[in-house]
């Protein structure tokens, strides 16, 4: 990361989580889990597109619903240039992910977990 950490406060955290549910409507991704903590963001979701392409529609959708909340100023690096991305591939590395990103992490923040049938 160039520049000062970023940290997320409730107001970021909520405004992060809402563009996540955006764009995952937006594209048609199934979100299976989000927690968006003070400095970074944990994503669990079913895409059509590599998982390096969704991290960037995930960060660039949040940068701009932060940015129309006017609160950062007129520039504002956020983001590390990239991030960890993981196929998961089998039922149980799915649910450990999603049950690490919901509760694995301390205090829950800005948190969604979709809700499974079955």
């Amino acid at each position: 990361m160039k520049g000062k950490p970023y940290f997320l406060d409730c107001v970021r955290r909520e405004a992060v989580l809402e563009s996540i549910l955006e764009v995952c409507r937006y594209r048609g991704w199934h979100l299976l889990a989000a927690h968006v903590r003070t400095n970074h963001v944990h994503v669990a979701l079913d895409a059509d597109v590599a998982p390096e392409q969704a991290m960037n529609s995930l960060k660039a959708y949040a940068s701009r619903k932060l940015n129309a909340m006017g609160i950062d100023g007129a520039y504002c690096r956020r983001w590390a240039r990239h991030g960890s991305t993981r196929y998961l591939w089998t039922a149980q590395r799915l649910s450990e992910t999603v049950g690490y990103v919901v509760s694995g992490q301390g205090e829950a923040m800005a948190v969604f977990e979709a809700a499974f049938s079955g």
